[in-house]
């Protein structure tokens, strides 16, 4: 009778994943759409038989048929009667992003977003900064690049990548490593989604305006559109890094996390570098491989040189928070310790024993009482509603242990904790 009902922490597990599928779905999209646009860009071939106004053309060949293309550099003489406009890939990407960090660091800033080691915050608190920074962060960027700045593209780019190393080492004085990293990806995220909303559209609405009125539409704001798409171009790869970091705490456990983020989004350039060149028919600048290889090489050196997690005794005289302290007084908490104990922590170690495990998984750590208990809903999802841990059941966790894993929340009021 325990599985029939789905509690609250069911459907939130489900809400969760439902808007992380719309996420990566409609950022495929976009990341499909921007670099095949950049690449069709930089493979513009000029002719002699171009219609007037026409920049370049390209052939393609997809889909058992081929494609003529020609781009007007401002616009063509006449507005087409059929235009197709790219945007909702951006701000769906945005959008379904901007709900999973709700979801997820948001409503459950006890236990993914505040760390009261660096920063005793309310979930308020918390949450504005969360929030704010995003807002913030778009103003400086675009002040910038409105700037005088705006017309040195290289400086431009300099200083942006120093804004984005100082903002990462920022989020890591206040949040946990993992929220660190996955807010610097959104911080990241908001500039180029920003870039669509604020200022490319509207730029080529102007553009359209002035076709549809028969007046000549001026070539700055295509000149400007392109300086956003191009730091659009050269950001996706760390974006894509940042927000996949959750999964792997070597990139976000390390006490040099913020230093990681900087080497991958200099990895973004030298990546989207090579790429770039190819297409624009200038050359393989095979050397940019060798320089990623090399900055890679650096990222994994500092994880592991730096990797941050607290002795198993300071784990265990850390005082518990008030939602741990409810976990661990609950009834049935003492089986479950000893369950947890038995069958997960050979992995989940601060020096794990079980053979082929290094590190442990996702950096979760159930040694002590006040481990068990902070990752309550983990447990409970991963071992009691579900037998996903341990994985294929290698220590053989029984049946009765997982209802006592079930009991055990829900005599805490874990299931109506759907943020917790």
């Amino acid at each position: 009778m325990l599985h029939l009902i789905p509690d609250h922490i069911v459907i939130w597990e489900w809400l969760a994943f439902a808007i992380r599928w719309t996420h990566v779905i409609t950022a495929i999209a976009w990341i499909g759409s921007s670099f095949y646009f950049i690449a069709l860009d930089l493979g513009l071939q000029k002719a002699p038989h171009l219609p007037k106004g026409a920049h370049g053309e390209e052939w393609q060949v997809h889909g058992g048929g081929f494609y003529h293309i020609n781009k007007y550099l401002v616009a063509p003489e006449q507005m087409p009667e059929h235009l197709t406009w790219f945007k909702w890939e951006s701000y769906s990407t945005w959008l379904s992003g901007a709900a999973l960090l709700m979801v997820t660091y948001w409503a459950g800033a006890n236990l993914y977003l505040i760390d009261t080691v660096k920063a005793d915050l309310a979930t308020w608190q918390a949450i504005l900064i969360s929030g704010g920074s995003l807002a913030l962060g778009w103003l400086i960027y675009d002040t910038l690049c409105k700037s005088r700045l705006g017309e040195t593209p290289t400086v431009l780019m300099l200083l942006l990548f120093v804004a984005l190393v100082v903002m990462g080492w920022g989020y890591t004085q206040v949040f946990t490593g993992r929220a660190a990293l996955l807010h610097l990806g959104a911080f990241t995220a908001t500039i180029m989604t920003a870039n669509v909303f604020f200022i490319i559209m509207p730029n080529q609405r102007i553009v359209v305006a002035d076709l549809k009125a028969g007046r000549a539409p001026d070539p700055k704001y295509g000149k400007i559109a392109k300086l956003r798409s191009t730091h659009n171009n050269y950001l996706t790869l760390p974006v894509i890094f940042l927000m996949l970091s959750n999964h792997y705490p070597l990139a976000f456990a390390s006490e040099y996390n913020w230093l990681i983020a900087a080497l991958i989004f200099l990895m973004g350039v030298t990546i989207r570098h090579f790429f770039n060149t190819m297409h624009a028919r200038q050359g393989y600048q095979w050397w940019t491989w060798a320089v990623t290889v090399v900055l890679f090489i650096m990222v994994m050196w500092l994880s592991s040189a730096g990797l941050n997690q607290d002795t198993l005794e300071q784990a265990e005289a850390r005082p518990l928070t008030p939602v741990e302290t409810r976990f661990a007084e609950a009834e049935g908490f003492q089986q479950v310790s000893d369950a947890v104990l038995g069958r997960c922590s050979m992995c989940h170690a601060r020096e794990p024993g079980y053979e082929g495990i290094h590190h442990a998984p996702k950096g979760v750590f159930l040694e002590t009482s006040g481990d068990i208990a902070k990752h309550a809903r983990e447990i409970y999802v991963q071992a009691g509603l579900t037998d996903a841990m341990p994985p294929a059941n290698v220590t053989y966790m029984e049946p009765q242990e997982r209802e006592q894993i079930i009991r055990w929340f829900r005599a805490a009021g874990g299931a109506s904790l759907a943020g917790m």
